[in-house]
């Protein structure tokens, strides 16, 4: 737990709040010296708290949706397109398509800044995304690393051959449920079996095999640019033995359990499996070495669902190595949830004055004035948030929740989380999977388990495992809004108190 020498006591945050003003989502309309674009409502937020009656903010992700898998619209090319500013998270926040959207519409010379990239320069910190969702088999997604040339550059991988005793699939579920097949051998491989990543970034899939065997992937890799340039940057081979009677080419290393990535070097063209070794170092091992492993325990059916019907007939078996965390997923090796530690959302503020200020110089009294207030405002929100949080017992201080998204409230606060904990997406999970999802949460003695409100939809799971271990089922807010939270304060107070509550410590 962190001390605040120093900072204002917690009954003057009422005062330094109505300083700071009561911007919402929206800044000064047509009389505004500058349009802003944000790409998600708590940038949103952010910046008009610094940018007063001078900015006009609109926000690309609604305020109750989900940043890692909305689809931009339209409507909202069109604003950023009339946008002096644009904000958005980095950190491989954004679904890929909302910042090639805005590199593509926004003005060459409109600044695009990306608030975490460079968080540590204005007094924030960013840590190492953690994952380990604790599977029995292997965890397996796709990797691109190494940088491309060119703003919102991406980097496509293709499926171009499969020699084995069936087919593949490999697909995506979203956060609604819904199948997005990116590679199907059934049909034969076309251009079409394929996705973009941007540099530095990995993304979940699920791998579906129809038949168990030895099964060998041939994949190769381009470079796009925004422009229309495309260039090869390499191709390689990667074997899956499926079942447990399929054996392993000799002098190769299996891989059967874990965190892993069929991964493309976009600099070297080099492919590879990227793997976690159970010290959390990363291992990169050449495709032709390494045997991915996909045992009997990993054995489903088809579900009956109509949108799985590309998997076969319902009840047909299938090998399937999970996505494990539903809904679109693309992100780098950093965290990029840190306005969850409030010292974070000050960095923010920092770097959000000084763009606005380089940007329109008349408003500089202005956006100095703003953005004083609103540190206050943030200073004595940090302090509060550190006073509830204090109030909960020792043994009560772990988080299990439905998103990965709150390590740095963890982190700052004094707490550790424990598990995300989400179904397995392609299907309803089994009775053996209900109860060891039970047993979780009664070893770890939790009293509550936390869902957020734009993902409640889908974790109930979670939430009748809870109330049949007798655990509450309570709300944290992440990503977004809703109609009852507006704001970043708002937010954090809800996050504070709710946690302090649910974990048997005091609600201020």
């Amino acid at each position: 737990m962190r001390g605040h020498p120093g900072r204002l006591t917690v009954a003057s945050l009422a005062t330094a709040a109505l300083l700071s003003g009561c911007a919402g989502l929206q800044g000064g309309g047509s009389d505004a010296a500058l349009r802003v674009s944000t790409t998600t409502a708590v940038l949103a937020d952010l910046v008009s708290r610094v940018g007063g009656d001078r900015v006009d903010v609109t926000s690309i992700v609604p305020r109750d949706g989900d940043p890692h898998s909305y689809e931009p619209s339209p409507g909202d090319a069109a604003r950023v397109t009339r946008a002096d500013v644009v904000f958005g998270n980095g950190l491989l926040l954004e679904e890929p398509g909302i910042m090639k959207m805005v590199h593509s519409n926004a003005g060459r010379s409109v600044p695009k800044i990306e608030l975490g990239e460079r968080l540590e320069e204005y007094g924030g910190t960013v840590i190492e995304l953690q994952e380990d969702l604790g599977l029995d088999v292997l965890w397996l997604g796709w990797a691109v690393e190494g940088e491309v040339a060119g703003a919102g550059s991406q980097v496509r991988t293709t499926a171009t051959k499969l020699e084995g005793p069936g087919e593949l699939r490999v697909y995506l579920t979203d956060t609604l449920g819904r199948p997005q097949v990116y590679v199907d051998s059934s049909d034969g491989f076309t251009g079409a079996d394929s996705f973009t990543l941007p540099p530095e970034a990995h993304t979940h899939v699920n791998w579906a095999f129809s038949e168990p065997g030895t099964y060998r992937l041939t994949v190769e890799g381009r470079t796009e640019t925004l422009d229309g340039h495309r260039e090869e940057i390499g191709s390689g081979t990667f074997t899956f033995t499926v079942g447990d009677d399929a054996e392993a080419p000799a002098r190769t290393e299996v891989l059967d359990a874990g965190h892993a990535d069929v991964a493309l070097d976009a600099e070297t063209g080099k492919v590879y499996v990227r793997a976690d070794d159970e010290s959390g170092e990363t291992r990169r091992i050449a495709a032709d070495d390494v045997v991915l492993a996909v045992p009997d325990r990993a054995r489903e059916t088809v579900p009956e669902e109509e949108p799985y019907a590309f998997l076969g007939t319902p009840g047909d078996e299938l090998w399937v190595l999970p996505q494990a965390v539903i809904g679109k997923h693309v992100h780098g090796d950093l965290d990029p949830h840190t306005w969850e530690d409030v010292a974070n959302a000050e960095a923010y503020v920092r770097r959000i004055e000084a763009e606005l200020i380089r940007a329109d110089p008349e408003g500089r009294a202005v956006y100095e004035k703003n953005a004083a207030a609103y540190l206050r405002t943030l200073r004595a929100l940090d302090q509060e948030v550190a006073g509830t949080l204090a109030t909960v017992p020792a043994e009560n201080r772990e988080l299990v929740t439905t998103h990965d998204a709150f390590g740095y409230l963890a982190k700052a606060y004094g707490m550790e989380v424990v598990g995300f904990v989400v179904p397995v997406p392609n299907q309803e999970p089994s009775a053996a999977e209900v109860e060891e999802l039970g047993d979780t949460i009664r070893d770890k003695r939790v009293p509550s388990v936390f869902l957020e409100p734009n993902l409640a939809a889908r974790a109930d799971v979670l939430r009748r495992v809870a109330e049949d271990q007798g655990v509450g089922v309570c709300t944290l807010y992440g990503d977004s809004f809703d109609d009852k939270i507006h704001d970043y304060v708002s937010m954090m107070r809800h996050n504070a108190r709710e946690l302090a509550e649910c974990l048997g410590g005091r609600n201020r």
